[in-house]
């Protein structure tokens, strides 16, 4: 089984990217494969709304987004990870997520997924909410750990040092992976994927 953990941060190498090798030694220590996918520091346009994806399958902007929507489809399990800014997720993922969640959604659904950022000091809560919306929307089942997903310092030598926030990265790692095996015993066992009704939209304007 394979995780994709998605560093949105554009410092290759910095804090958020610290956060997200603790969890992937875990999923590996649990017999996960792992892959650590970079956004990188080139901008990553928003949605504008065309509507392409829903006759196409993808984006019409052909960029990382429908690089990751590809790759996205031999994933088992996802971890998404962004540094905060001004109390939010970074621009860069949030453009990135908007897109993917709109025109990749299906190769996402009924996979489980988790949050995680990272701050010098405030504001990883929000940040951890925002991201979070994405999956609960999706169909996605959410993982969790003994805290909020979150690790805190100005470098990564700092991460490292909040010896609380680590342990929380490793024990999300280890219940992902627990997640993982769940599922692929409940396949096993016959257990399907709840069928979907046709959705029933509702606009409120009359």
């Amino acid at each position: 089984m394979k995780v994709i953990l998605i560093n949105g941060s554009p410092r290759k190498n910095g804090c958020t990217y610290t956060a997200l090798c603790e969890v992937a030694s875990e999923l590996n220590k649990n017999g996960m494969e792992t892959e650590i996918f970079q956004l990188g520091s080139d901008a990553v346009p928003g949605c504008s709304a065309c509507g392409f994806c829903f006759e196409k399958g993808k984006c019409k902007t052909d960029d990382i987004v429908n690089e990751f929507a590809e790759l996205s489809k031999t994933a088992d399990g996802f971890v998404f990870g962004s540094p905060v800014h001004f109390a939010g997720a970074g621009g860069k993922i949030i453009s990135f997520m908007d897109r993917l969640f709109y025109s990749a959604r299906a190769n996402l659904a009924n996979k489980p997924a988790a949050a995680i950022t990272s701050s010098r000091r405030g504001g990883a809560t929000a940040a951890f909410d925002q991201l979070n919306k994405y999956f609960t929307i999706s169909n996605m089942p959410i993982v969790s750990s003994q805290y909020w997903n979150m690790v805190h310092g100005s470098n990564p030598e700092q991460v490292k040092q909040d010896l609380e926030g680590m342990q929380t990265m490793r024990r999300l790692g280890a219940n992902m992976a627990w997640l993982l095996k769940c599922i692929e015993a409940g396949k096993k066992a016959g257990i399907e994927i709840p069928k979907a009704e046709p959705w029933a939209r509702t606009d409120f304007m009359r």
